[in-house]
């Protein structure tokens, strides 16, 4: 996670409230997961998708997530998972649809070995999402050019790339953020490399459903 300061105002970017239905879309470790579910309190909900494409992974996504669930305080959470695209067959209406650093995986072969598509995830998005909800997407930036063309090799993606895709299925751009920004990032390393990993540059779009 981050220091306290960005993690703040990474909260009010994404713009999740008490009362909300938030979707963690791939949550890792659950950490966000945990932090939207303290913020919509006992009367919102949150959806921690596991796409099925990864649900086989050792570390257990699914299970994890599950007994993340059953921690206490946390009755607002369900864990789910199925393929991408099916998304809205698992979950309801939200406010919030959250992917941090994970868009750069629907250019991945992993992801798109069962068909899915990023245009099939962001038209399920779009589904799913409630009029005037945000769709948040934190990811690690390539370098001006790269387009998704190193998605697979270094786990980065153009920003550019990503506001193309995402209006392209009606998405309207509210706000964009650079806390996350890191200049001295050369955009040449894996995003797991030790000389850069933790610290890499970062970019953050929220788009509403009109």
């Amino acid at each position: 996670m981050y220091d306290q300061s960005k993690l703040s105002e990474l909260i009010r970017f994404a713009r999740a409230d008490a009362g909300f239905t938030v979707i963690d879309v791939y949550p890792g470790d659950g950490d966000w997961t945990r932090v939207f579910s303290d913020i919509v309190g006992p009367q919102g909900r949150v959806y921690s998708f596991v796409p099925a494409e990864v649900a086989h992974f050792k570390d257990d996504p699914v299970g994890r997530m599950r007994t993340l669930a059953k921690e206490p305080g946390r009755e607002n959470v369900e864990a789910v998972s199925a393929d991408l695209v099916a998304m809205p067959e698992v979950t309801q209406p939200a406010d919030v649809i959250w992917l941090h650093l994970f868009y750069h995986d629907l250019h991945t072969a992993l992801i798109q070995a069962g068909g899915a598509t990023a245009a099939d995830f962001n038209q399920a998005v779009y589904e799913r999402l409630k009029p005037g909800g945000s769709y948040v997407i934190v990811d690690h930036a390539a370098a001006v050019g790269a387009g998704t063309s190193e998605a697979q090799s270094l786990h980065r993606i153009e920003p550019a790339s990503v506001r193309e895709e995402v209006e392209a299925a009606g998405f309207i751009l509210d706000a964009e953020s650079t806390m996350l920004a890191n200049k001295d990032d050369p955009h040449s390393s894996k995003v797991f490399d030790p000389s850069i990993k933790g610290k890499t540059d970062h970019f953050a779009f929220r788009f509403l459903r009109p």
